[in-house]
Order: C-alpha cells, then structure tokens, then sequence
C-alpha cells in the first residue's frame, strides 16, 4: 500500500494532551470486522465483549524517565540526552538522541545531577550517539528515575509534570525500558482488570520496550520499505504456552491490548498459529494486508495520520474500514493519540 492512503486531516481539538480522570473514563469504539458494524461505548463496557476462555495479553513494560538534561565537560553548555534503549548492562552503554547534536562529539563527557557522569564513544545517527555511563556501581534505572523527565510524545507541547510520571503508565507496568506507553492499556484500571479475572477472562503478559519508531514518521511512498527499529521483547514460556493451548482447543479469543502486544505476538507466531517464546529484538513491522496467525481480537487508540501504529490498526480491521471508523470518530468527537479514547476491534 501507499503511504498516501494512510493520510486524513486531524484536527489540533481532536488531539488528547491531558488524560481522562479516572483512567476508564473514556469512549469505546467497537468495530466488528465481520458484520462491518461500528457502535459506541464507554471503556468499561469492554466487559461485554469478552467471554469467560479468553485470553487478555497485555504489555508489562514500563515507561522510564528517559530525558535528562546535563552539561559538558569544561563548559556549562546545556545537553539534553535521551536515552533510547540500554546496550549492555554490565558496561553502561546505550543509545541515545542529543541536543543539540552539534556540540556533541566523541569523547566528551557529560555531567548530570546526583553526580552521574556519561562518556560519547560513538556517533550513530545525525542526532544519535552511543554514550557509556562511567558509574559502574549505579543502577541507571533507579538514578533516572531521580533525575530524569517523562517522555510524554513529542506532539504534546508541554513539559512532562508529575502527573505525567503516573498517568502516561499502565497500571500494570513492571519491567523499566519503555520510552513510550503502550498506549492502549493506559485505560485499564485495578477494578476493572479485576472485574475481567472474575468473569474467567485470563489476563496474561510479555514485555515489549516500546521506542521512538512509535513516533518516528514514515518517509516513503510505498510503506514496504519503511524499517522499524529495533525493540527489545521477552516472551514468557508461560505466556506461550497458555496461548498454544487455547488456541489449539479453539477454547478462548486472543485479545491484543495495544499493537505493541499484537507486533509482539505476530513476531514469535508459527505459519501454523503457534506461539514461540524467547527473548531478544524485533522490528516487526505490520501493514495491510497481513494474515495475522494469532490474535483474534485488538484494543487500540486512534492513531495519528501515516503513523505505523494506524497501519496495525488498519490491518486488522481492514483498511476501508478504518478509514470510515476515523472519519465517524472525527465528527462524533472521539479524542485521539496517546490520552485519548479507545477502539476495540473484534
């Protein structure tokens, strides 16, 4: 497919930039991909769709304080580093983005508060360097979390505030590495993921530490050739398993909760349907038309134009359809992007 046909006008209004309170408190729409009928709801009536044998997978991942700001070496020149995702550990080492990028050369040094100090070993893309953490006795998650800002998504034009901290946050999210929320999951509360579990819906989990390709804008026509980056992803064995089995017995449904969970699980999926487990990288990338081998149902936002998030979506659905339930979003007042409403596609 063409990038073009990926693209429709959104409004600044339509644009969510603070989250509903409570988090459930937001619209639901349900397409039936089938019967090609849309209909409103309201979050918590998810309920009504899913029946005691299916399985909920959701993303444990957890969105880390990830932009930091510090200074050169020998100068009081203002960087902001953002880390993107960690290298190795043991060393220290990750990638990131500076700014701006033009005072940041290899071998310098940058200073940041509580005294962490990092090292440029090498330059990766205009923007992006590798950078090697010299405080080998600190764990970098815990320091950042001292020190570092939320990286809410670039289109939100305001600081992150400690509001931000808590509510662009899954209330499930365990696993630190994220530097975007698996938006999708943003609207489930503790009562009503309870309220699921007591209807003998089984909720189970993966991690996959979502990252800028989330944002990052598709710059060619024909989306075939468009590359994801690559994202770390960890499978349980128990997930897989319990995902073989229901849909081996053909006992359950197998509910996506976001398109970070549906590209996991497509990514580890057999030709025959099966679920792999394993930890490691990934950059599947989905796209219409894509025969998914796994799952059955989808929870998602409404999706910025051209965006590779819209394109899982539109796989799904179907495009056509899609572009009917956007247009039908627009004009009933569903609000869009990260804080905004939620779409069920089953």
């Amino acid at each position: 497919m063409r990038l073009s046909e990926f693209r429709y006008t959104l409004p600044k209004t339509a644009i969510a930039t603070v989250p509903k309170e409570p988090r459930d408190k937001c619209k639901l729409m349900v397409l039936d991909r089938r019967q090609k009928t849309i209909q409103d709801a309201k979050f918590p009536d998810i309920t009504n769709y899913l029946k005691k044998g299916d399985v909920l997978v959701i993303n444990d991942t957890k969105v880390f304080p990830a932009r930091l700001y510090g200074h050169k070496e020998k100068t009081s020149a203002k960087i902001e580093v953002f880390l993107l995702r960690e290298l190795n550990k043991q060393v220290g080492l990750w990638d990131v983005l500076v700014e701006p990028a033009r005072k940041v050369r290899v071998g310098n040094k940058i200073y940041f508060p509580d005294d962490l100090v990092a090292e440029v070993v090498d330059n990766t893309t205009s923007r992006g360097r590798t950078i090697r953490f010299l405080n080998s006795d600190i764990d970098i998650f815990q320091a950042v979390e001292r020190i570092g800002l939320m990286p809410i998504p670039p289109y939100i034009k305001r600081e992150a505030d400690d509001k931000d901290k808590s509510r662009y946050q899954t209330v499930y999210a365990r696993v630190p590495g994220a530097v975007a929320a698996p938006a999708a999951g943003l609207h489930f509360t503790t009562e009503l993921l309870t309220k699921i579990k007591r209807m003998g819906v089984e909720i189970i989990s993966l991690t996959l530490h979502a990252g800028l390709s989330t944002f990052r804008p598709v710059e060619v026509e024909d989306i075939s050739k468009h590359k994801m980056d690559s994202e770390y992803l960890n499978l349980p064995y128990s997930t897989a398993q319990r995902i073989n089995e229901v849909k081996g017995a053909r006992s359950g449904k197998i509910y996506a909760v976001g398109t970070t969970v549906c590209r996991a699980l497509e990514a580890n999926a057999t030709v025959d349907g099966r679920i792999k487990f394993g930890e490691g990288w990934t950059d599947k990338f989905i796209f219409p038309p894509y025969d998914f081998k796994v799952v059955d149902g989808l929870i998602t936002n409404f999706h910025q134009p051209e965006s590779t998030l819209m394109m899982v979506a539109s796989a799904f659905a179907g495009h056509e359809f899609l572009i009917k339930a956007y247009k039908q979003a627009l004009k009933s007042g569903y609000r869009f992007l990260a804080y905004g409403d939620a779409m069920l596609i089953i």
